[in-house]
């Protein structure tokens, strides 16, 4: 049996404001997406929680999860099934990570800062979290005239 060659490949991922209420929820979810296509996670950060430019299955506002792994490449094809069959997943993005080191992959793994930001907003009242967002919105919103 021929020993197949794994790749490294960055994977951005786009998950709904709700989800960042339940960012441990997503971030289990996002690993176990990619567990089922037998894919490593080398590192995992959150890259964004902004406001959309457009909305996105009525979602105006979204965090971005930006995960480094290594898979085989016949499995990409189960990541982005699983993807497009998620309703936690807004939209996703894989490419091939050759532009960087297996070592630059490693220094940007945030898991502990996202374990911990996930207790902190779990922590909060869901009024507390959402209350600052829409004001936000609100501002950003107003026309000048």
């Amino acid at each position: 049996m021929a020993e197949t060659k794994k790749n490294y490949y960055e994977g951005m991922f786009l998950f709904g404001q709700s989800a960042a209420a339940d960012l441990g929820g997503t971030v289990e979810h996002l690993t176990g997406i990619l567990d089922r296509a037998q894919a490593e996670i080398v590192a995992m950060s959150k890259w964004d929680d902004r406001r959309l430019a457009f909305e996105i299955k009525k979602h105006k506002r979204g965090i971005y999860i930006l995960v480094y792994f290594e898979c085989d490449a016949r499995n990409l094809a189960k990541i982005e099934r699983d993807c497009n069959l998620s309703d936690h997943v807004l939209r996703s993005m894989v490419l091939r990570a050759d532009h960087l080191t297996l070592e630059e992959m490693q220094a940007s793994d945030s898991r502990q800062s996202l374990t911990d930001e996930a207790a902190l907003r779990a922590e909060q009242p869901e009024d507390g979290v959402h209350a600052g967002v829409g004001a936000a919105d609100d501002n950003e919103n107003q026309d000048d005239d």
